[in-house]
This record gives C-alpha cells, structure tokens and sequence, in this order.
C-alpha cells in the first residue's frame, strides 16, 4: 500500500503505526480529533514529509470523504478508549465510536478501498469460556451499567463492517485487540500497566481496583501491530474477526508487585473498591485471554515479546532511561 490512512493516529497504537508504514516509505495521513490523542505521539512522524495531520471529527463525512478517496487502505482506530472516560461520557462514547466507524466505513464502500477496523476484546464482556474464541457468543452485561457502551459500540462497529463485507463486497477486517501496552501510552484513562509504573516511580501507593486477583494478557505494541499490519494483507481475512493480543495470562495483583520489584519502589499497595474507582454497581470483567489460533493460521501470528518486555519498556520510557529487551 502506498497512501495509508489511519483514524486516531495521534493515540497510542495509532502513532505507532504511522511510524511503521513511514519505514516502509508510504505516504500516511493521520486524523485525530485530539480529544484523547496527542501530537506528542507523532514527533517522529511530523517531520517527515511523507506525513500530514488532519485535526477533525471522524464523523464529518465531507472530511472522512475526501481521505478516503485519496487513500489505498485505512486503519480505523479511532475510539473512545480507557474505562474511566467511558464511564465518566457514555453518551459521547456511543456517539464517536459508532457513529465514527459508520461513517469510515459508508466512504470505504464509497470508494472502494480496503479497511482494518480496530475493535476489542471488552465485546467478550462476561464470558465463561477461556480462551476466547472469535465465534464465541457474546455475553455483555446490561446498559444500565455505563461501563458496558464501549463494549456495546465496538459490537456495532463489527456487525456493520461485516455487513459490508456481505453486502457490498467491502475488504473489511476487523481486528479485536487485547490489553495492548507500551510506549506512549499514557495514565489518564486509568490504563493499569503506565498508571501503576507512575504510581511506583513516584513513590505514590500503587491503587488496584478490587482485590486484585482478576487477570488480563498483555501485549507488547509492538507484536500488535505485526499482527494488524499482516491480517491487512490477508485477503483470507477479508469479513472475519480476528483475536490479536498475547494469552500469557497475569493477576493484576502480581502485575503490581513484579512492578514494584523492577522499579526498586516501597510503594504500597492500596485496594481501592470498584464503586468508588468507577462508578456505584460497577461490574467488572474478572478473566479475559484470547484464542489466536485464526491469527496464526491466518498470517503466523506469535508474540515474541512478553510481560517482562512489556514493564521494562514502559518503566525505561517514564523513568527516562534506554529499554532493555527482555525474553518473559
């Protein structure tokens, strides 16, 4: 692909993914509404002239129109994103991300050109069956709790892509992502790994949510973006949804201490419940680990970069020291 457009591309995946296909030497622009997004994100990007910032709204058509025809393949990533700012704007996160992906998704048609539509691992949302696999029924809770209007858009975003695909022949990907971490990402939206390694390295207690005892599977950005980048090339993966993220699967409470381990921090732990971290009646996912096996046998997808690689990363990039590449 020459001319590459990515929607959300000032955020943490994004602007990863802009550097890539930079390397490659194509032609990339971003659009980002820079609500959550940062331009700090692209300080790699900005100087070269291979690259353009567009700042606007996913959901104007007349903009999304006019990247889109100039465009050989899009990445859509822009979303809503981190529990604390869907909690705290449900109205706004059911608008931007469904609203935002109908409208990409009616110019890709428009056009013709190919999508990879970002969605996540939350529309698993209360399942009993580990790991999750991607013809797995749904189980999200109800809409009476907030936190459930990310899951329930990004399922929205699915269901329209694949009609697409169905119905208008539209080279449609939809890749669900697992906690993906690393560089760039930032705390504010309460992202556990950077929010408990800035926690440690201030020496401030290190705040889990529960008990800690739920777990996640994280994967290193950089084995994320290898798998979207080769499923978008994929045309075996035209109309299906794909699992993209690592099953090594982690306790949060342990997450915190291999943190205070590597960072030499005294921190100490506080448990802070769910109601008062979030919202009252809150409902919390307790286990999510992916199925990969489509990824693999789709395009060979297996991360190389584990939990270890994953800490050391984002510890080097607060504490401002070079990273080191680690094997766990």
């Amino acid at each position: 692909m020459n001319r590459v457009l990515v929607t959300g591309g000032a955020g943490f995946i994004g602007s990863h993914l802009i550097d890539r296909y930079l390397a490659r030497g194509c032609e990339v622009v971003a659009l980002d509404d820079l609500s959550s997004g940062r331009e700090s994100n692209l300080a790699q990007a900005l100087p070269n002239p291979k690259f353009r910032l567009v700042i606007g709204d996913v959901r104007d058509d007349a903009v999304v129109g006019n990247l889109v025809r100039d465009t050989d393949l899009i990445f859509h990533m822009a979303a809503r994103v981190g529990l604390k700012l869907v909690v705290q704007s449900a109205v706004e996160t059911l608008s931007a991300n469904i609203d935002g992906a109908q409208t990409v998704l009616r110019q890709a048609v428009r056009y013709g050109r190919k999508i990879v539509v970002a969605s996540t691992s939350e529309v698993y949302g209360l399942t009993t069956r580990f790991p999750s696999n991607e013809d797995d029924p749904i189980t999200i809770g109800s809409p009476v709790k907030s936190r459930w209007s990310y899951a329930l858009s990004k399922a929205v975003d699915e269901s329209a892509a694949l009609a697409h695909y169905r119905e208008d022949g539209l080279q449609a990907v939809v890749v669900r992502l697992f906690n993906t971490v690393g560089p760039r990402q930032t705390s504010r939206y309460g992202m556990v790994i950077p929010r408990f390694v800035r926690q440690a390295l201030a020496g401030e207690p290190i705040t889990i949510y529960g008990d800690g005892t739920q777990t996640r599977c994280f994967g290193h950005v950089s084995d994320i973006l290898d798998g979207i980048m080769a499923l978008s090339e994929a045309p075996a993966a035209f109309g299906q949804v794909i699992n993209v993220g690592n099953p090594q699967e982690t306790r949060i409470l342990d997450l915190a201490q291999r943190i205070l381990a590597l960072t030499g921090s005294r921190s100490r732990l506080e448990f802070i419940s769910y109601d008062e971290a979030y919202e009252a009646n809150f409902e919390e996912i307790y286990r999510r680990v992916p199925d990969i096996a489509k990824a693999h046998s789709l395009v060979g997808f297996a991360p190389r970069l584990g939990l270890a690689d994953i800490l050391s990363a984002v510890v080097a990039e607060q504490s401002q020291a070079p990273p080191r590449l680690l094997t766990a």
